[in-house]
């Protein structure tokens, strides 16, 4: 069988820029399925000022882009990281601004990228198999090869990807033509609940629907996690395939990893050690080897589990243990965290901040790490955690009931609960704890999730049988 050639579609890419999950995904899955296939995979994203003010890139040529009564400029630029090739969409008018997201015009400006992302194909010389499209941004490029490419490019198959249901790209109906270009007989297609919505009509024209794991895919089945969408996914169930995102383990490595204050692996779990002791004394914490960490690295929301840490938080810290928070978010919590370090300074440090070098020394430095979401897409921090050692605690939803299994019942890597309480949160701190009291039988775990594969490599192969399956 001949190589298929991939082009992915994405607002973000690590390492040019990233807000989150999704630039990590479009930074290492293309490599992986490379690696893996063989396949021809591609990258297309915006060329924002932050990328064009640090990355020299390769000019390659320009096209017009026309969207509705507009006719914009497009310059391509290129880019080779590995072997995979990523271009960027230039129009400083949509793109030369300081954030990726938030912008009154997103709309517009996301409806042209995925309008170029069509029509530099011809430019790039590069006429994919599959255009594969991430999250709401560039869920106008499945529909727009329905609606307006259909004949051009009519051997050209789409995948949509939801990384997180609930930002769902909804505007005034009434912009249809005027903005998005969509035909008046395409209006059903985007129409939901009275307002255009991208993710619904990415949804209904894309060939596959993926999601980044497969609890999730089952999950917004249900209106408690599809954000309004549940009839849509209902309707399109036979479409709809959960893969688990992966790490990249080549950075998130405590064998190579210059962030954390000492090295270490499963062979010298002493300098695990060595790095809870240099952060105690960092954070201002009494410093022992024996008290054991609980660490929280998070958006600072409540669908993060913050409602239900907040009630349990005093109950944990009636014991002998130290809590490590770090975080940005709603301010109810970042006060409830702050107020808690001044309240109990012996045992809580808090740091209202986003900070990745700090991020690594407390994953390092961690013994137990606390991830108990209302709801998580897929999730990494579970698995950047268990890759330094720090057992988890999750609750049972998304991609972290896929990858982490209770261990008191015998094999496992983690701690995990059910039921939405703050009740199971103590319940399951009280559980690592008493393990941990065991310090050849906590030290067996720690080795053991340390090496659980959460590499690209397992979700490559997975996404390879999607793309094969694709005809």
């Amino acid at each position: 069988m001949e190589n298929k050639k991939i082009l992915f579609a994405a607002s973000e890419g690590v390492p040019f820029i990233a807000t989150g999950g999704l630039g990590e995904v479009i930074g290492a899955l293309p490599q992986a399925i490379m690696n893996e296939s063989g396949m021809d995979v591609r990258v297309v994203m915006p060329l924002y000022q932050a990328i064009s003010d640090k990355y020299k890139l390769e000019y390659i040529g320009y096209t017009y882009v026309s969207l509705a009564w507009r006719n914009q400029y497009c310059g391509i630029y290129r880019s080779i990281i590995g072997s995979v090739t990523y271009y960027f969409i230039d129009n400083e008018y949509y793109f030369k601004r300081p954030i990726c997201y938030g912008h009154y015009d997103d709309g517009e400006r996301f409806a042209y990228f995925c309008k170029a992302v069509l029509d530099i194909l011809p430019v790039i010389d590069f006429v994919p198999d599959i255009i594969h499209a991430n999250d709401w941004q560039t869920a106008l490029v499945s529909i727009y090869l329905k609606a307006l490419y259909n004949e051009k490019y009519n051997g050209i198959k789409s995948i949509f990807t939801i990384h997180n249901i609930e930002y769902q790209g909804k505007y005034d109906a009434r912009i249809l033509s005027d903005v998005f270009a969509l035909p008046p007989h395409y209006k059903d297609i985007v129409d939901y609940d009275g307002c255009i919505n991208l993710m619904k009509g990415a949804v209904q024209c894309a060939d596959v629907v993926s999601t980044v794991s497969p609890t999730y895919a089952k999950e917004i089945l249900s209106p408690f996690y599809s954000h309004g969408l549940s009839p849509i996914i209902e309707r399109n169930a036979g479409k709809i395939r959960g893969i688990l995102n992966g790490i990249d383990v080549g950075l998130y490595n405590p064998d190579t990893d210059n962030a954390i204050f000492k090295k270490f692996n499963t062979n010298c779990l002493e300098n695990k050690t060595e790095n809870k002791l240099k952060l105690q004394k960092m954070l201002k914490l009494p410093v022992s080897a024996d008290i054991p960490m609980i660490a929280i690295i998070s958006r600072l929301v409540s669908h993060k589990g913050m409602d239900i840490i907040t009630e349990a938080a005093e109950e944990i810290l009636t014991q002998n243990v130290q809590l490590a928070v770090l975080g940005t978010g709603e301010k109810e919590y970042e006060l409830f965290f702050e107020y808690l370090q001044e309240r109990y300074p012996d045992k809580a440090a808090a740091r209202i901040e986003f900070n990745s070098d700090l991020s690594r020394k407390i994953y390092a430095a961690a013994d137990i790490f606390l991830m108990p979401s209302k709801s998580e897409p897929c999730g990494l921090a579970q698995m950047i955690a268990s890759r330094y050692g720090a057992v988890p605690i999750v609750r049972e939803t998304g991609g972290l009931k896929d990858s982490i299994h209770d261990c008191s019942l015998g094999e496992g890597n983690g701690f995990t609960f059910a039921d939405y309480t703050s009740y199971n949160v103590v319940s399951a701190v009280n559980r690592a704890l008493d393990l941990y009291k065991n310090k050849e039988n906590w030290n067996n775990l720690v080795m053991e999730i340390m090496k659980v594969d959460f590499s690209w490599n397992n979700s490559a192969k997975d996404y390879i049988k999607m793309y094969e399956g694709l005809t």
